[in-house]
């Protein structure tokens, strides 16, 4: 009943992995899926839901027990079934990374940057701040200096304090400028952050999923287990892209960058099956109160809006 060929591709990709990353699999199903329905679900939803991707049911079971043991899920029996949830800081990690597929980054930039000094901080000082840091787009620009055109110093000083480094670096913001992002300005900006590199990876995302949207294309209607698994998978792959993506300013990027045009066909294909890829989750997902309640309107006004 209508099935996407193109599905086939992307699940053979996906079980050719090794090993399979069932977790993060599962942590894109619950951000993705669950997250806007409620966000608990039985055990045996989730089994049926992955399994055509490869994960079977020890392989899930083990899955779960490591996100809880991790601290990502919660769990609650009613009877002889366990239905689980994110926690409190597993859905905080996830608002941070999904807020950035949804919505695209739009703050106007007016050419400042914030600055770090960072030669007082030991080798693992250092590194513990620059993955605190990475979220809000900084990288060693020079030596000891790490910096974004993202970050404000309120932001920079609620990580400092919470890593009791807030006295063992200069911070500083620059002013405003006239001229955003000058031939030099560029260049330190596609040197440091390795724009190339994250190009490739966006433009390997866009040679995987266009046979997918052609196909879509051509379809009035599409399977709803098909659209799932499909929507799935899309976001599975765009997330892991944008988790190296510093989200730079428009002023910083190559005309041609690759992630706009990433972007675009993501979305595309999203508003294309989630109508269908809903129906499919009407019908198998079930909470400790029957079946999974209506998503939220957060759900609908994803990538602008869906049907």
């Amino acid at each position: 009943m209508n099935k996407l060929n193109t599905l086939d591709t992307l699940i053979t990709r996906f079980k050719n992995q090794k090993p399979i990353r069932a977790s993060s699999l599962v942590i894109t199903l619950y951000g993705d899926t669950i997250e806007p329905h409620g966000g608990t679900v039985w055990l045996g939803s989730l089994i049926k839901l992955l399994e055509p991707m490869g994960i079977n049911e020890r392989l899930m079971r083990t899955t779960i027990f490591r996100l809880t043991q991790e601290g990502w899920l919660t769990n609650e029996k009613v009877g002889r079934k366990s239905y689980y949830s994110l926690t409190g800081s597993g859905r905080r990690k996830f608002e941070q990374a999904f807020r950035r597929v949804y919505t695209p980054y739009q703050t106007v930039w007016d050419g400042s940057w914030c600055l770090i000094m960072t030669h007082t901080l030991n080798a693992d000082e250092r590194k513990q701040l620059l993955d605190e840091l990475n979220w809000q787009g900084f990288t060693v620009l020079t030596g000891h200096l790490i910096g974004s055109p993202n970050a404000t110093l309120s932001d920079v000083n609620t990580v400092l304090a919470s890593l009791g480094l807030q006295n063992k670096v200069i911070t500083f913001q620059t002013h405003q400028q006239e001229e955003l992002a000058g031939v030099q300005v560029r260049t330190l900006a596609k040197d440091s952050w390795e724009l190339d590199k994250l190009g490739a990876h966006y433009q390997d995302f866009i040679d995987l999923f266009r046979p997918v949207w052609q196909e879509l294309s051509e379809k009035d209607q599409i399977d709803p287990e098909s659209s799932f698994l499909t929507r799935t998978l899309l976001i599975h792959e765009f997330r892991k892209r944008l988790l190296r993506d510093p989200q730079l300013p428009e002023e910083l990027l190559p005309g041609d960058w690759e992630g706009r045009a990433a972007r675009q066909l993501c979305r595309n294909i999203y508003r294309k099956v989630s109508p269908a890829a809903e129906q499919w989750l009407a019908q198998n997902l079930e909470s400790a109160n029957g079946p999974l309640p209506e998503a939220s309107q957060a759900f609908y006004r994803r990538f602008g809006g869906l049907d």
